[in-house]
């Protein structure tokens, strides 16, 4: 069964990404379950100073050099020159230590993932930190003013549960890095969950809502914001060095007028309808654009 309307814009879902530890790497994948937060597992972790605050490549790009793994029984973490670090899912007999933890302008409640974990992130970025989990049980509440008053939440995204974009815009982005004789790049940088293939350029600006076949299911996501870009991006996952030739090469056609001037890619979702439902790769997408 079809569960698309009829439609102007018809695409596929390309990719799947998840980021279990914010601004970590990220793990590729050909299914996510959607859950009220975003895929399951997404941003569920995040690493904090001594204060409680978020830290992230902005300023320790080093942390893109951290590779989670998700076998099924726990989370696994990799890095250069470091043993693996295997942190439960849930807690065992002893029950996490409650903390509070600032990402943004928001506190919430989090789960201290314990001492291994912190010496772990401490002698791997040099400092002191500790790596964190969403209470579960705490809502996160995404600015009603872009969702247009719906109630959506979100775990350590910087603001809402779902980043998507398209194939077509990375592709785009690496023509002008050709151009101006600079290497491509991929999506990564860019730390989306979903990847439209099928569409034009950043088709996803003009979309209000787009609609997904999951196994004859409709999946609705709400575009809500467009995401603005920090220097992130021009920061090689491969090897944590950092460049400025993406930046300046977005600077030059995505300044975007709905933030004033900030450079922009991908947009800013929440789902809709649908929760609960598994996402895959292959399956088809739709949407009507509207434009200005």
């Amino acid at each position: 069964m079809n569960a698309l309307p009829a439609s102007d814009l018809q695409g596929v879902v390309s990719r799947l990404f998840i980021h279990p530890v914010k601004s970590c790497a990220a793990i590729e994948v050909r299914e996510a379950v959607l859950t009220g937060t975003g895929l399951a597992w997404d941003r569920a972790w995040m690493v904090v100073d001594a204060r409680g605050e978020f830290l992230s490549q902005r300023s320790l790009p080093r942390m893109a050099l951290v590779r989670p793994q998700l076998p099924g029984d726990g989370l696994v973490l990799h890095a250069p020159g470091m043993p693996a670090l295997r942190v439960p899912l849930e807690p065992g007999g002893t029950p996490f230590a409650l903390l509070r933890a600032r990402v943004w302008s928001d506190v919430v409640d989090a789960w201290d993932m314990g001492d291994a974990a912190a010496r772990w992130f401490s002698g791997f970025l040099g400092q002191p930190c500790r790596l964190v989990r969403f209470d579960p049980g705490y809502r996160r509440l995404c600015s009603l003013r872009w969702t247009g008053g719906i109630e959506a939440h979100t775990q350590f995204a910087d603001g809402y549960p779902l980043l998507v974009t398209s194939a077509a815009a990375i592709d785009d982005l690496n023509g002008r890095l050709r151009a101006a004789g600079c290497g491509p790049v991929g999506m990564e940088r860019f730390r989306p969950n979903l990847v439209i293939g099928g569409v034009e350029a950043h088709d996803e600006d003009h979309v209000d809502a787009l609609t997904i076949d999951a196994d004859g299911a409709a999946v609705e996501l709400r575009m809500v914001k467009p995401c603005a870009r920090c220097p992130i991006p021009d920061i090689d996952p491969a090897t944590a060095e950092s460049a400025p030739h993406v930046g300046d090469a977005l600077r030059a056609y995505r300044q975007d007028a709905r933030l004033d001037g900030a450079i922009t890619f991908g947009m800013n979702a929440i789902a809709t309808q649908g929760v609960g439902r598994t996402l895959r790769v292959g399956q088809a997408v739709a949407a009507d654009l509207r434009f200005g």
